[in-house]
């Protein structure tokens, strides 16, 4: 798995990795029970410190993506490729019926997401 990081960017170095590794479990470049990449040696290869890199496995643990264990490392937690996705269209469609239970139309659904992404 290769993680990029962008200095330039608003998103913080932590946040950045956590979203790569995220991305990766939901499109399956990452498999369950699939090791990641030691703390120390990821953040040698990104040029980061390591907590940075422990700050981002401990929020991945947290969203219950991966399993963090002393001595045993990082791997992705059994079925994490399922619930991430399973997950996000549960949202989509709570969000979807609390827009309808106010008389939101898609189309104005659509336009309040645009305006809270740019």
């Amino acid at each position: 798995m290769l993680i990029r990081l962008d200095p330039d960017s608003p998103q913080g170095l932590a946040d950045q990795i956590a979203a790569q590794v995220r991305g990766a479990i939901a499109d399956g470049t990452l498999q369950a029970g699939e090791k990641l990449p030691p703390a120390r040696e990821l953040a040698s290869g990104l040029d980061v410190n390591m907590h940075t890199v422990l700050r981002a496995y401990g929020d991945l643990r947290d969203e219950g993506l991966i399993d963090l264990r002393r001595g045993r490392g990082a791997h992705v937690h059994a079925g994490a490729n399922l619930p991430l996705t399973a997950q996000l269209q549960q949202q989509i469609r709570d969000l979807v019926a609390s827009a309808a239970r106010i008389g939101l139309s898609k189309e104005q659904l659509i336009d309040e997401i645009r305006k809270a992404t740019t």
